[in-house]
């Protein structure tokens, strides 16, 4: 099947994807950008176009950073395909997607995929309640609705729970209380990384995060630090959550609870493409092999963003920057001297963007309990696989992840892995003895999205 040459696709519309396509657009590239959202920005800039000054000021002035980033990509003259989705990517630059409710495959000579992160599993006792959610999706809410739910419980570690708690208190629904996991531990293993405040934007950085704080503590909500042992009580919803924190038990009624322990970057699509990954022991997770530029083992497939590595929303503009480089100079339509002295600033910033990660990374590493919970939490939501039938699993003799999934069918449901990937592999690793990396990670194979048997016969070309 021949479809149109163009000469990039940008998966993702985020700020990894917008800069890398304004920045290829720029360069008189034939760029199409692909988003599975019916707007620019992505997760962190969601509803930025059409998002109300005031919601604006509300969720602060990182967030309105994105106005002027969708506008220059949409300034750029790059061609645009929202609510589109990607079911299969091929090494030979084959890209099918799915958009309303037609099947095409698009071609071209270089791919940048900018599909962003995940939020990390967090299973708990309880977790699989009504009422329990991410803190990702109260931000979806509030910043495509403007819209937050009254008596919220925030629970986990992680800069996100801060800013989530202060949008909420400038929205005018205060949470009822934060529970914070960070452990005392963590705290002490960050301290050294604080030599990186020498770099203006760490500076910068956590003055944020202590003005946060402030606002968190002068709306009077109720803080708990270091807790642990958390569990979700209820029957058919959530009623309650339970923690230990400060040598004693608490017990906070609540019909909504977000939690976050972090994210991790989002690899079904470089797995599914044949990418090599390794394991960041440092951030806890997966990450595609890239070089400085973006590059994967694929020889046209370059990552950018949080996809390659998790650094944040000003780290992945800037690797857009530098991966739309490297497509156009691969594309000829730039020098290998006008790559370089177009990226030497970029290389240069973000080296200091990236100054405080290492304390970030220390200090809000994720907790034991979360990586290899009890044995009657839910680990698998779509097939109902729990943490005590994997370590079942590898005592009858599973030696990774896709043994588990042919005994258990865990990763075989509606999200193909996407929640119990990560849970299957730390659990497998610690029952069997060996480290994450050896255990390995589900084989991720197409559609990475649900498609029908009528779709797939009256596909289009494109």
């Amino acid at each position: 099947m021949s479809a149109v040459m163009h000469d990039a696709l940008v998966i993702g519309a985020g700020p990894a994807g917008l800069q890398a396509a304004a920045t290829l657009a720029g360069h008189g590239a034939d760029v199409v950008l692909l988003d599975e959202q019916a707007a620019p920005g992505g997760q962190i800039y969601r509803g930025i176009e059409s998002c109300s000054p005031a919601l604006r000021q509300m969720l602060g002035p990182d967030y309105t950073h994105g106005a002027a980033l969708a506008a220059s990509f949409r300034a750029s003259g790059a061609t645009y395909l929202p609510e589109t989705a990607i079911w299969q990517v091929t090494p030979e630059g084959e890209v099918w997607t799915k958009r309303q409710g037609r099947v095409a495959m698009l071609q071209a000579r270089q791919i940048i995929i900018a599909t962003g992160a995940l939020e990390r599993p967090v299973p708990l006792p309880g977790w699989t309640l009504p009422g329990v959610m991410t803190a990702g999706a109260v931000q979806i809410l509030l910043k495509s609705a403007g819209l937050v739910p009254d008596g919220l419980v925030l629970a986990g570690s992680g800069p996100l729970l801060y800013l989530l708690a202060a949008q909420c208190i400038a929205a005018g629904a205060a949470p009822a209380a934060l529970v914070d996991t960070t452990s005392r531990a963590h705290e002490r293993a960050a301290l050294p990384h604080l030599t990186a405040l020498i770099h203006a934007p760490a500076r910068q950085m956590l003055r944020k995060g202590l003005a946060l704080k402030a606002a968190i503590r002068d709306a009077g909500v109720k803080l708990y630090r270091h807790a642990k042992g958390l569990r979700i009580e209820g029957e058919s919803e959530a009623q309650a959550l339970s923690f230990t924190a400060a040598g004693q038990r608490h017990r906070l009624e609540t019909r909504l609870i977000a939690l976050h322990e972090g994210v991790i970057p989002h690899q079904q699509m470089t797995r599914a493409i044949g990418c090599a990954h390794e394991w960041n022991a440092v951030q806890h997770c997966f990450q595609p092999v890239l070089d400085e530029w973006g590059q994967s083992s694929v020889d046209n497939i370059l990552v950018a963003g949080d996809a390659g590595g998790i650094g944040g929303a000003l780290v992945a503009e800037t690797a857009g920057h530098l991966a739309a480089l490297a497509a156009l100079y691969r594309l000829g339509r730039i020098s290998a001297a006008a790559r370089d002295a177009q990226a030497s600033p970029l290389l240069g910033a973000r080296r200091k963007q990236l100054a405080l990660r290492p304390f970030l990374d220390a200090l809000y590493a994720p907790r034991q309990e979360i990586l290899t919970p009890p044995d009657e939490v839910m680990i698998c939501r779509c097939e109902e696989v729990t943490a005590g039938m994997v370590r079942d699993a590898a005592r009858q003799g599973a030696q990774g992840p896709n043994q588990v999934k042919s005994f258990l069918r865990a990763g075989m449901g509606p999200c193909q892995g996407r929640v119990c990937g990560p849970l299957v592999n730390f659990i497998l690793a610690k029952e069997l003895g060996q480290t994450p990396e050896a255990t390995g990670y589900y084989r991720i194979r197409p559609p990475l999205k649900p498609i029908t048997i009528g779709e797939l016969a009256d596909m289009d070309q494109g």
